[in-house]
């Protein structure tokens, strides 16, 4: 005779799709290889660990490939089969490219920083907390449930804390950590208490089943669902540097080592987003009405106060380079959630969500190119000052063309078709919106980033000051440059091939 338990037990087990869940895994496989290495190999062999995770970041980007056929969904409710908490449909496998990609070129620019630290910077424990971060990242934009979206936004958040902090004796990097964490927790904290607010209203944390509940929530629980709404989108704002919710990113950028300020500047914006787009778009699609004014307003003040920043960076004030990238990348934040916005007002919220995936790929291939040049200049000159470009043309030419190429397109002016096309296709996404103040805004702002930018790229081709300094370029380092560069210029040869990701299969 049969125990009523046994029906129960059968209920709970589910079958894994492991092809889906492969890239995630797959890093976080590597990061355990690598701390338990660690354990085994001689100081003099600590660099086999940057080339295994440089490896496994580049497997688990290779299998994004099988999973182009179609949507797959895995950890699903055995009472209802669509309804899942992991999915890898076209939207997450972009993000996911943008994630391990961008970890992979942060990881080749931290083999050579690695190398010049001379024992900085301890070499197991910083492969270990870069691949669980970017584990984390990856198997963010897959989440299909509030849980697993606050366990992946931590998976990511928490090594990068110590990521930042982690170069020994150093005060500038320890202050950085202890804002970056701060802010952080911060805002998770906030989060929490808004996905609780959600999840007492709703009685579940299913993305798709809080978007059919939260419309029929009883009159006496409205207030308590709205409040959770916000705070949640509070909680976020904190994790796409939102201002006012930007204070850590200069100093936070300024006192990590290079590769990870990259890394933050590309994958922590990745993170934020697709986080703050599955929590809007898809779980709250009916409170467009709260979110939508509030993610505009947000966006209009974060590229002002970003860009404005940027301005006011003195070219020869310490870390100015970095500064100018960090307040820059703020500024860039403000244009990405613009097509957010205008989800709520459009009648196509694909479409506008596409333009921010695509404004991101973007943003994320010559940005990092951006960081992995002044990587190089930062070799030689450690203050890495901006007037420290200053004739970058006359000792390294391809160098200052490609710093150029990505300043360009950042500014989206030609020949940086790419940048261009991404800027136009998020204020195509605000004037069918009917945003039109908001375009009004943002074409103020891209004047304003403009003159920094331009200024930046003027300054490589000026005569230098004494003799040229030779930068000798380290084949990793050459190896980031290259690639950013080609995708940069692949994309301006041919912008329409982001037009491919327009279409995310979220809806």
């Amino acid at each position: 005779m049969s125990s009523p338990a046994q029906p129960l037990a059968a209920s709970l087990v589910q079958s894994v799709d492991w092809l889906a869940i492969a890239p995630p895994t797959i890093v976080a496989v590597a990061a355990l290889v690598v701390l338990v290495a660690d354990l085994f190999l001689a100081e003099h062999r600590k660099a086999v660990l940057g080339w295994t995770s440089v490896a496994g970041l580049a497997v688990a980007t290779v299998m994004l490939l099988p999973l182009l056929d179609g949507d797959r969904s895995t950890f699903c409710l055995t009472g209802d089969a669509a309804v899942c908490s992991y999915t890898a449909d076209r939207f997450t496998l972009v993000i996911q490219f943008l994630v391990l990609g961008g970890a992979l070129l942060a990881a080749l620019l931290s083999v050579t920083a690695l190398k010049d630290a001379r024992k900085e910077l301890p070499e197991g424990e910083y492969w270990f907390l870069l691949l669980s971060s970017a584990a984390g990242a990856a198997l963010l934009p897959a989440s299909r449930d509030l849980a697993t979206l606050i366990v992946a936004l931590e998976v990511a958040s928490l090594p990068a804390f110590a990521l930042v902090g982690l170069r020994y004796g150093d005060r500038k990097s320890s202050e950085a950590a202890l804002k970056f964490f701060l802010s952080s927790v911060t805002a998770t904290a906030v989060s929490l208490m808004g996905i609780s607010f959600l999840y007492a209203t709703t009685g579940t944390l299913y993305l798709t089943q809080v978007a059919d509940r939260i419309q029929n929530v009883d009159g006496q629980f409205h207030t308590l669902a709205q409040t959770g709404v916000v705070l949640t989108l509070v909680g976020f704002a904190f994790k796409t540097a939102a201002v006012p919710f930007h204070f850590w990113v200069p100093d936070t950028y300024v006192g990590a080592p290079l590769p990870i300020a990259a890394y933050l500047s590309v994958i922590g914006k990745a993170v934020g987003f697709s986080g703050l787009i599955l929590i809007t778009v898809v779980a709250l699609p009916s409170y467009a009405d709260v979110w939508g004014p509030a993610l505009a307003a947000l966006a209009a003040l974060t590229m002002t106060v970003g860009n404005v920043g940027a301005l006011r960076q003195q070219a020869t004030r310490a870390y100015s380079a970095v500064r100018l990238l960090a307040w820059s990348s703020v500024g860039q934040a403000g244009y990405l959630l613009v097509p957010i916005a205008a989800a709520a007002y459009s009648g196509d919220a694909e479409k506008s969500i596409g333009s921010t995936v695509a404004y991101a790929l973007m943003y994320g291939a010559v940005n990092l190119g951006a960081f992995a040049v002044a990587a190089l200049v930062g070799r030689t000159k450690s203050l890495n000052r901006v007037d420290d470009y200053r004739g970058l043309y006359a000792s390294s030419p391809l160098s200052a063309l490609l710093l150029a190429f990505f300043l360009l397109c950042l500014a989206g002016l030609p020949p940086g078709i790419i940048g261009l096309f991404a800027k136009v296709t998020v204020f195509s996404a605000a004037v069918d919106a009917g945003l039109g103040w908001l375009t009004v805004v943002m074409a103020v702002n891209v004047v304003i980033a403009l003159f920094y930018y331009l200024q930046w790229t003027a300054l490589l081709f000026r005569a230098p000051e004494g003799e040229p300094e030779k930068h000798r370029v380290p084949g990793p380092v050459t190896a980031a440059i290259a690639l950013t560069g080609v995708l940069g210029i692949a994309l301006s040869g041919a912008p329409q091939l982001v037009l491919r990701f327009t279409d995310t299969g979220l809806f």
